[in-house]
């Protein structure tokens, strides 16, 4: 299965289907990695983990393994079990897209980790800006995370 599968087009009011692969990356302080991207409305501005659409013939693992290495510099961290997924529709200027995400979870053994040599990726990605949250600022951010109630997950999975 490819990337996007063209079904129609935005002139006939047609959706894309997207598969995508995300991680919950959590350091020694049960701290979450984000990223922020800064798109157009309707999306707008918004958090997220590492993660994208998956290559042709990827399974989701794979697919979260690779992007996780590209979106961070990270070769050596190595993918939990999947722990949550969701689908959701997203709008742009040329599309509708429908994604179905798969979330694992990955842990790593450096607080606040600082992410290699990825500031050209990141531009060509649309990735504005990167940090560490504790899921106590989460709770109280006015920032919109994705996917919503991420901090409520995260309890759930470190008990």
């Amino acid at each position: 299965m490819s990337n996007v599968e063209d079904i129609g087009d935005r002139a006939a009011g047609m959706i894309r289907l997207r598969r995508a692969g995300r991680v919950i990356v959590l350091d020694p302080e049960d701290r979450v990695l984000l990223f922020r991207y800064d798109d157009g409305p309707p999306n707008g501005r918004h958090w997220c983990t590492p993660g994208g659409g998956l290559n042709d013939g990827e399974d989701y693992a794979a697919g979260a393994r690779r992007e996780l290495a590209e979106e961070t510099g990270w070769t050596d961290v190595p993918l939990g079990p999947e722990v949550h997924e969701r689908t959701l529709t997203m709008e742009y200027a040329d599309a509708i897209v429908r994604q179905h995400e798969r979330f694992f979870l990955a842990r790593i053994g450096v607080a606040r980790r600082g992410l290699g040599e990825v500031a050209a990726m990141h531009r060509s990605d649309g990735i504005a800006a990167w940090r560490w949250w504790t899921l106590a600022e989460m709770d109280v951010t006015d920032e919109v995370i994705w996917p919503p109630r991420l901090a409520d997950l995260i309890r759930g999975l470190i008990g």
